[in-house]
């Protein structure tokens, strides 16, 4: 499967696969993840690249002034351990340099250990931990990867 960029029609489902797929942090993280406030509209105003149709996984991409921010990649259960996410970074890494940015950026929470794991699998360091707002405790880790 190749990525692509989303269609307007690919939104609902792209954002039903984030819900889906992000479902498990529920009760794990503190505070509940920004997913909740996500909506198809703004994945509409986002570059938000999928894989399958309907979307089996996706990926939305943020240009900062020194990094491309990767937010809510997600694969569906039943698509996990097929190369998804790894087609998806490496996806962002080629829009990086179209964009000549050299860094890739990412957040993930404390309390996700594997998704760490994972992240330092494909590279990325830790950069930070930070605390949302009203939290005097880190409740994020953000991750680099230089290109």
């Amino acid at each position: 499967m190749i990525p692509r960029r989303a269609t307007p029609e690919d939104l609902p489902a792209t954002l039903a696969l984030i819900r889906a797929a992000f479902a498990f942090m529920e009760g794990r993280i503190d505070p509940p993840s920004s997913m909740y406030r996500l909506t198809a509209d703004d994945l509409a105003t986002s570059e938000v690249w999928v894989m399958g149709s309907p979307p089996v996984a996706c990926i939305v991409l943020t240009p900062k002034a020194d990094a491309l921010y990767l937010g809510k990649l997600a694969v569906a259960s039943t698509e996990r351990g097929k190369g998804h996410a790894r087609a998806l970074i490496d996806l962002a890494e080629r829009r990086a340099r179209e964009l000549d940015l050299l860094t890739l950026e990412l957040q993930t929470r404390i309390e996700l250990v594997e998704n760490q794991q994972t992240f330092e699998a494909m590279g990325f360091t830790e950069l930070a931990r930070t605390a949302h707002e009203g939290y005097d405790r880190p409740t994020s880790i953000t991750y680099r990867r230089p290109l």
